[in-house]
């Protein structure tokens, strides 16, 4: 089987749990594993038994409620063959083939989802101007729209990121009530998405009575020349609700921590506009250039120094090539565990002005529950039930429902908890990752919010659109090393 290739049965229908390649841009996609490979088999195999149990199509299965809890009740079987025991997906296996069951346990009850971390490019910008020698610019190819998600050699993905299919895979095929749209590494002159750009999509949603449902950030390098002069128009003119950043990205390959003089001007700048939200990407390193950046040696020394700033460190720290295990002593010298160690060092409680945000992170480990189980319970022991936030690097990976899905039904294994001290993921605890503590930190009322978006006109949209979805299921991203290597930008400091 070809894992960079989308896995789809006899009649074109993909499974609605995600189980690929795909990478966000910012690291190398990685081929799937034997296990992988075989819970996607499984899973196949379990949506043709159980729709002609069901007398439905496999294509009607596969969009049901039903079709998402057989493809991770799948994934269990084959993790649980391979020996991987300490996270799985608590279902029934009664739920494969009762649609009330299944939407019971994986359609949510309300809850209120803020995902901090989604994006799309500009499919046709001036960024593209600038591509790998031999990549064909999307004017040269077949207008083939997004049931076609990639050309060999292309970027004919990238059609499918713009903000007509953002709106769609993000408000219309998930459960996502709101998102804050981020920005990817650039210079000016090579930016996928500007913000002129974004608050176009902001004031998209505005018109559809959606003015709640986008907030956007602002991209600062603080190591680039002019960007923080820059702040002061992107708090005053576009209202940006948070700064982000890359310590990894700056000129000539060097980047910069947020303790040293560079990061230090740049926290002080954001607490004197009062914007005091400060994103930084952690983790998924760009290549070896700047490694040492893109961990989080840094993150506590600012914690403790500036307890009125909140630190959202994107990703968590997560580094694909890093098994995710328990923290013990002084834990790994790469991945999530230099986030802990950081904070364990410089004396930053739990529940503190340190967040970890899951987008990619959750999303790969997807692929690996026990990874996931000791990834997740790790950041709730140590930066606290509070704080871990929502994000799923969408639309990257196509529509986020399948994220929101799994882990609606996901559970780290009781022998991990009582062994490490993780807690159990009930469900208050879940309503927390997925939105109330991201709330807090944006000072947004849930409730406020959902006065507007449960009738909105993307709420009646969507009521009338459940009446004959059409999911495609699709990731957009790089799936391969040579899409990877072609994408502007992909992977550089």
């Amino acid at each position: 089987m070809n894992s960079a290739k989308p896995l789809v049965d006899p009649d074109g229908a993909r499974l609605p749990i995600k189980l690929d390649t795909t990478s966000n841009g910012e690291f190398e996609p990685v081929p799937l594993s034997p296990v992988n490979q075989a819970a996607n088999r499984l899973a196949h195999e379990a949506a043709d038994k159980n729709s002609k149990r069901l007398a439905v199509s496999r294509r009607n299965f596969l969009i049901s409620a039903c079709g998402a809890a057989s493809t991770l009740l799948a994934f269990n079987v084959a993790n649980a063959a391979a020996g991987n025991a300490g996270g799985f997906f608590d279902l029934p296996i009664e739920a494969a083939l009762d649609p009330e069951l299944a939407q019971a346990r994986i359609g949510g009850k309300g809850e209120f989802i803020f995902d901090v971390q989604g994006h799309f490019v500009d499919p046709n910008g001036a960024w593209l101007q600038k591509l790998a020698p031999g990549v064909k610019p999307l004017s040269q190819m077949p207008k083939t729209g997004c049931a076609l998600a990639s050309e060999p050699g292309s970027h004919s993905y990238l059609r499918c990121l713009g903000p007509d299919e953002f709106i769609k895979d993000v408000f219309l095929d998930s459960d996502t009530d709101m998102m804050v749209l981020s920005f990817v590494p650039s210079k000016p002159d090579a930016e996928p998405l500007t913000i002129q750009e974004a608050d176009s999509v902001r004031r998209i949603v505005d018109r559809m009575e959606g003015m709640h449902r986008l907030l956007i950030h602002g991209r600062v390098n603080p190591n680039q020349e002019h960007d923080l002069e820059a702040m002061d128009e992107l708090k005053e003119r576009w209202s940006v609700s948070a700064w982000k950043t890359y310590t990894q990205f700056g000129p000539g390959g060097k980047g910069y921590f947020l303790s040293d003089d560079i990061g230090t001007r740049f926290i002080e700048k954001a607490r004197k506009l009062d914007v005091k939200v400060i994103c930084v990407h952690k983790g998924l390193p760009f290549g070896k250039r700047s490694y040492e950046h893109s961990q989080c040696s840094d993150i506590g020394v600012v914690a403790k120094r500036f307890p009125d700033v909140a630190f959202l460190v994107y990703h968590s720290g997560f580094v694909t090539t890093v098994p995710e295990r328990a923290f013990k002593g002084r834990g790994a010298d790469d991945g999530i565990d230099t986030l802990i160690r950081s904070l364990i060092e410089n004396g930053v409680s739990p529940n503190s002005n340190v967040y970890a945000e899951l987008g990619s992170t959750w999303r790969y480990l997807m692929r690996d529950p026990e990874g996931a189980a000791h990834a997740l319970g790790k950041l709730l022991k140590y930066c606290g039930e509070n704080n871990v936030l929502w994000g799923t690097d969408s639309i990257w990976y196509g529509s986020p429902q399948d994220q929101i899905q799994a882990f609606r039904a996901f559970q780290i294994a009781p022998e991990l908890r009582a062994r490490y001290g993780y807690p159990a993921i009930t469900p208050q605890l879940r309503a927390r990752i997925f939105g109330l503590n991201a709330a807090k930190v944006y000072s947004i009322s849930p409730e406020e919010v959902k006065k507007y978006t449960e009738r909105d006109r993307i709420a009646r949209e969507r009521l009338a659109y459940m009446e004959h979805p059409e999911p495609h299921f699709l990731t957009y991203g790089p799936k391969t090393r040579r899409e990877f290597l072609n994408l502007p930008g992909a992977g550089q400091p």
